[in-house]
Formats: structure tokens, sequence, C-alpha cells
């Protein structure tokens, strides 16, 4: 059970969130959006400071993670026993998407900060976060090699697809959706080839096998 201090915390955190995410469209995410958010919201210094204390990187952090937690509660909660696979994982990447569709400049300056090379390994952490919030969504359970190609190859798609998000003007960003459509049947045929090959491997004999009935002929005969 949470105590006082942590609940207060907690609540200064969520109300910082909103406020600071509002700001980055003109600040970016910057230690100057949580401190001017903070301001506002007459949230003492030092309660802003425990907040974020891993300034704009822990901001952008937070807001991720609580987007994902949005995506896979509504994929868990949602009926998907008629969608196939492929289905559900567009409905994944598109729900994601559209729910920062209310804050797309701040997602615009996520992208950018993500883009600066000290921001790399943060990009590819809360892009794998995401990929395996809907593949939980959605109802995976892998625990095998497959969960962390899955999950890569997600982030690829959501990756891309965002990016081609960011510069659709067409109407309800259909151009959007088409392009997401074309990244997963691509990733889908990759899916299918590595099941045939894998497949294709397990009818070969077994190579240690054959090694093993070979005998090198004696210097003797």
């Amino acid at each position: 059970m949470a105590t006082r201090e942590e609940a207060r915390l907690a609540k200064a955190r969520a109300r910082i969130l909103e406020e600071a995410i509002a700001n980055t469209a003109f600040d970016g995410f910057t230690q100057r959006a949580i401190d001017d958010a903070a301001k506002t919201l007459k949230i003492p210094p030092d309660l802003a400071a425990l907040a974020f204390q891993g300034g704009p990187k822990e901001l952008l952090r937070t807001w991720s993670a609580r987007l994902d937690d949005e995506v896979h509660d509504a994929l868990s909660s949602a009926d998907l026993a008629g969608l196939k696979i492929r289905e559900r994982v567009t409905k994944g990447v598109r729900l994601r998407i559209e729910k920062m569709a209310p804050q797309k400049i701040a997602a615009r300056r996520a992208a950018a900060f993500l883009s600066l090379p000290l921001n790399a390994p943060l990009g590819i952490e809360l892009g794998l976060r995401t990929a395996d919030a809907i593949w939980r969504g959605i109802g995976d359970a892998s625990a095998d090699f497959n969960y962390y190609t899955k999950r890569a190859l997600l982030s690829g798609v959501y990756t891309s697809t965002l990016f081609y998000w960011f510069g659709d003007d067409s109407e309800d960003s259909a151009a959007t959706w088409t392009f997401l459509d074309r990244r997963i049947e691509n990733v889908m045929s990759i899916e299918k080839a590595k099941a045939g090959l894998q497949d294709f491997a397990a009818r070969l004999p077994d190579p240690f096998k054959i090694l093993g009935s070979l005998r090198y002929p004696s210097r003797g005969g």
C-alpha cells in the first residue's frame, strides 16, 4: 500500500506530465517544460524534481509508458476473437498512434529528442516496450526466441509508421493506415519465410548422425 508521501508524489507526477507534454510543443523535451509546468500548477520545485528525477528523459519515458498502458488495456478488453493476428497487430499499432493524435506536435518533438545520438538507447527501449504492450495486449504469450523477434519486428513497423504519420495530411490519416498495412504484410511475409525454413530444416537428416557414421581410412589402409 502506497504511503501518503508516495501518493503525493504520484499525483504530482501525473499533473506535471499533462502540463509538461503541452509545453513540449513550444519548449521541446527540456527541463524548462517540466519546470514551467510545475510553476503553472504551483507545485513546489523540490517535489517536481523528485517526480522527474531523470529530467526530460524521464518525462518522455513516463508519457510513453502511460500510452502503452492505455493501449494494452484497450486491446486486452476488446473482442479480438474474430481477427487474424495481422489484424490484431494492425489494430494495436493504429490505436497507439491515434492515442497521440491530440498531441501530434509533442510526438514530433519526442521523435526529434530521440533522434539525438545520446538518446538513441532510450528510443530503442521505448520502441520495444510499445511493441511488447501491443503483443501482450492481443494475447501473445511467447517466451522463446520468438518473443524477441516479434517485438523487434513490430518496433520497426511502429517506428516507420509513426514517422510516416508525422508527414501525413490525408483525411483521417488514411495514407498512414495504408502504409501500415503494407508494413504489416512485409513482416508477415518474413514470418512465413522463417516458418518455411524451419519446416525445411526439420526434414533434413541429422548432420551429426551423418558425420558420425563416416570413418577416415587408416594410414595403412
